[in-house]
């Protein structure tokens, strides 16, 4: 009966003069499929083994009275398939199995002494793959009960991402005023899910990363020293490094089109996904100005809400209201209502090569005026009084190959000044264009360049909003203007590490050609988890 086995039990080595070694065994990965097709009761139904075939007869034999060889799905047996000892010695257990059933429930004599006693041969020559497969198994379900009694939650993933930034700033001035450093900034965020279409997303945080100092020296008095325009991603006026709870979020469907967003805190996530290649922390631009036009968030974005509107799968628009930092304090002229806001309405329009993007956004801020975060300490217009600015921004990006993009992005800000003696209006500008390369060298990698404006002063109405602002007398704008050059590239080192080493050289920091060039060099490694 098991004459086709007789040299795997004698310690034979499996090899191309065995051939029939190979037609007795059901590979392990196949067990599965193997099981859903009912025991054969004839040979004849395999349509891959013709009874001209060498192992026709052997197969009738353990197919016909012992029953202990069943076919794929598809009825064939595949029998040229290689298999290893464990999946010979996984094949000879099931034998045994099936054999075992027909001595407790035959009475006939149906099997030989002969074929027992190679079966015992056989089980003595397996017992150490035998033993090995059932610690396997053993195992497994040890592991799969562990993982199943363990597991965070069934509705709440875990990821999470660290940034790491090693550089630092160089020029005539800012030799001096900047070290090499070495910081980070880390995020852990929760996301669960209750129906399955909604997302709470619970985001903590901490950052040990300063800004650069650019060192300006022009305008004279509150105007110079540190700006803006060096601020890499990540990075802040100030980082203890202690982990606190730093945006919570909330968003789910109203039918099939509508989409609600909740912010309690960091409110800037509630707008459609951006679609600026560039804009995404681990692998896109390493400075804050090219993350994305700053002039989307005209303040410091706390708490809100937002409505996403599916047109259709090309179109989308965003409505929006958020409240300045002080969102959470129930003093007067704080608040989500009585203190500052950004209203806004933004539309995105998508295809396969082609992205564009309109925002127009109503804000007002008692304290913090027109700050965007980057350009120059004038174009912040603070220090005269309280701000209301309308912003109008459009933003389009081109794809003429796959792995190439052409972008551009232009906004201006309107902004009206309501201080005693101090009312009038500011005038602030920024553009940039860019160029994205994918996939140079290895999938994932990303070449960058960029070539911009960082937010400017353009003009004010009278010399008490100047004068207010800090400029000089006589000067009611920024005083010339200074160009960001940046280029990065992103190496996806796996999954989850990228290294993008980058730079970028700022002309006439805080748009006074006075001041010395600026450059920035960085090496930012991303490990998401």
């Amino acid at each position: 009966m098991l004459a086709i086995a007789s040299g795997f039990a004698t310690g034979a080595k499996r090899s191309q003069a065995e051939p029939a070694l190979q037609t007795a065994i059901v590979p392990a990965e196949q067990e599965t499929s193997l099981s859903l097709m009912a025991q054969m009761a004839n040979v004849s139904e395999l349509t891959d083994v013709a009874p001209t075939s060498w192992a026709f007869a052997a197969l009738q034999s353990l197919v016909e009275r012992y029953g202990c060889i069943t076919g794929y799905p598809n009825a064939t047996f595949r029998g040229t398939q290689p298999i290893t000892r464990y999946e010979f010695a996984a094949g000879v257990q099931a034998c045994l199995g099936r054999l075992e059933e027909q001595l407790k429930t035959s009475t006939d004599s149906l099997i030989r002494q002969e074929d027992l006693v190679l079966l015992k041969q056989l089980q003595e020559e397996f017992a150490a793959e035998l033993a090995t497969l059932r610690n396997r198994i053993t195992n497994l379900e040890t592991r799969t009960a562990t993982l199943e009694k363990q597991q965070f939650s069934a509705t709440t993933k875990f990821r999470g991402q660290v940034l790491t930034f090693v550089g630092s700033a160089f020029g005539d001035n800012a030799d001096e005023a900047n070290a090499f450093t070495f910081g980070y900034r880390a995020r852990l965020n929760f996301l669960s899910s209750f129906s399955g279409k909604d997302l709470l997303t619970t985001q903590f945080q901490a950052r040990n990363l300063r800004l650069f100092n650019t060192a300006t020296t022009f305008p004279a008095g509150r105007l110079s020293g540190i700006t803006d325009e060096a601020r890499i991603v990540g990075s802040g006026a100030t980082g203890e490094g202690r982990l606190s709870l730093f945006g919570m979020r909330y968003n789910f469907p109203l039918g099939d089109r509508l989409r609600i967003h909740i912010a309690a805190n960091e409110a800037d996530s509630i707008l459609t996904k951006a679609v600026n290649t560039f804009g995404d922390s681990s692998t896109g631009s390493v400075s804050y100005f090219g993350q994305g036009n700053p002039l989307v968030y005209p303040g410091e974005i706390q708490a809100g809400a937002g409505v996403t509107l599916q047109i259709s799968p090309q179109f989308a628009v965003d409505f929006g209201y958020y409240a300045e930092d002080g969102a959470n304090n129930p003093a007067p002229g704080s608040g989500l209502f009585n203190g500052g806001y950004t209203a806004f309405v933004r539309s995105v329009f998508t295809s396969a090569a082609f992205k564009a993007v309109f925002i127009y956004s109503n804000a007002y801020s008692p304290r913090l005026g027109y700050n965007t975060y980057a350009g120059s300490n004038a174009a912040k217009v603070q220090g005269a009084g309280a701000v209301v600015s309308d912003t109008f921004l459009a933003a389009a990006f081109y794809r003429p190959a796959p792995q190439i993009e052409v972008g551009a992005s232009v906004a201006t800000g309107d902004v009206r000044t309501l201080g005693v003696g101090t009312r009038g209006s500011a005038d602030v500008w920024t553009y940039y264009v860019s160029l994205g390369i994918f996939d140079v060298g290895k999938k994932g990698n990303q070449l960058g360049f960029l070539v911009g404006m960082q937010p400017r002063l353009t003009g004010t109405s009278n010399d008490g909003v100047a004068q207010a602002i800090g400029l000089p007398v006589g000067q009611r704008s920024d005083r010339n203007i200074g160009i960001h050059l940046e280029a990065f590239y992103t190496l996806q080192v796996s999954d989850t590490i990228a290294i993008t080493p980058g730079i970028f050289w700022l002309t006439a920091p805080n748009h006074d050609s006075r001041n010395p060039d600026v450059v920035v060099g960085v090496v930012r490694t991303t490990f998401s988890f």
